[in-house]
């Protein structure tokens, strides 16, 4: 839980910023900037440290003990918001997750899937490490035969900076029988309309 102190000090260090910068956080325009600052980082853009995603699990026991042995279906979900903050420069990176994963017993919550990208990508991050994160939960919690995961997301870190260049990145993590089925996840890849570079041999 985030304490009254803990926004205090996170005011006192952007208004220390301000002045270090060379502004005066006391004028008109920055009056109220720490305080907004503070609770941007505190109460959204981090909100990910307060919370645990298994909190936010909600699973449906399926009628049959193996649901990929009853019907040799994938469950895919595209689209999921991602909205992160680099590590590397704190500057934000965001874009779309797409998950494909293959029940067993349980189906995971429709809504429960943005709940889990949200709450590992609301923390400081790499893109590489958010895209396994997701995968490792998923296999764990849910107890899945398989889980595949693309991320692809635009760096303001290599807009804003550096190279300057408004560069997609894409990330792939595979888990259980996707890591092992290359026609298995060349369909998930095709039907989440991930390129061809991504479906390998």
């Amino acid at each position: 839980m985030v304490s009254t102190k803990d926004y205090e000090k996170v005011e006192w260090l952007v208004k220390e910023f301000l002045r270090v910068i060379g502004e005066d956080p006391e004028r008109e325009g920055l009056r109220e900037t720490p305080r907004r600052v503070s609770r941007m980082l505190l109460d959204e853009l981090l909100i990910g440290y307060r919370y645990d995603p298994k909190e936010f699990l909600k699973l449906f026991e399926h009628e049959e003990e193996d649901y990929y042995e009853a019907y040799g279906d994938l469950v895919i979900v595209k689209d999921v918001a991602v909205r992160s903050l680099c590590e590397h420069h704190l500057l934000p990176f965001f874009g779309y997750a797409h998950i494909a994963y293959i029940p067993t017993k349980y189906i995971l919550g429709l809504s429960k899937f943005s709940r889990i990208v949200n709450i590992f990508s609301r923390k400081l991050q790499v893109q590489e490490r958010l895209t396994n994160q997701i995968a490792d939960f998923i296999m764990e919690y849910v107890k899945a035969k398989g889980c595949l995961v693309v991320i692809e997301a635009i760096h303001t870190c290599a807009l804003l900076r550096g190279v300057k260049e408004n560069l997609k990145l894409i990330t792939l993590s595979t888990r259980g029988v996707f890591s092992k089925d290359q026609r298995l996840r060349s369909e998930a890849l095709s039907l989440m309309g991930i390129g061809k570079d991504l479906i390998r041999e």
